[in-house]
């Protein structure tokens, strides 16, 4: 599996990666995180052209996982990252994650952060496996604080979320 910057044609399969990521959530109980639609073509085009659009691909080099970020407050900001899941469970949200990571250090960031459902098991556990940690209310940045009230107007507060960072 290699980690290259998204393609400007890619972007269509990245929402089929994560309208296929999302279902799972309707097994959960969650069918209106399954059922909101990806991000608009013309939004990944902005991460694709700030350099902040990545993925994992196959042998035939055919995207399988994604991972968008933001820079928020001098730190990388996880804004989405998705796995299809027939290639679940193979550490291909991990490895995008690390590749962030080293590129946040490139850039002089001190850390990781994003946004997150605390009870969802590929959610807030998984990235604490990946070394991201709780953030207390009272220790989020402005643009934590605005990204946390953008999630909460759009509905996301319905189940429990945090903010987690991953120290560089």
């Amino acid at each position: 599996m290699h980690v290259r910057d998204v393609r400007l044609n890619e972007l269509p399969v990245l929402q089929d990666i994560e309208r296929a990521a999302g279902q799972r959530f309707r097994d959960i109980g969650m069918p209106e995180i399954a059922d909101d639609e990806p991000l608009p073509l013309d939004e990944l085009a902005r991460y694709h052209h700030a350099g902040l659009a990545w993925v994992v691909t196959d042998d035939a080099d055919t995207p399988v996982a994604y991972l968008i970020a933001d820079r928020i407050d001098g730190n990388l900001h996880v804004e989405q990252v998705s796995v299809h899941p027939g290639s679940a469970r193979r550490g291909l949200g991990r490895l995008l994650l690390d590749h962030l990571a080293a590129r946040a250090t490139s850039e002089g960031a001190s850390a990781l952060t994003l946004t997150t459902f605390t009870q969802v098991p590929w959610n807030a556990p998984y990235y604490a496996r990946c070394g991201f940690q709780l953030m207390d209310d009272s220790s989020l940045t402005p643009g934590l604080r605005k990204i946390r009230e953008r999630e909460a107007a759009h509905g996301l507060d319905r189940w429990p979320r945090t903010c987690m960072r991953r120290e560089l």
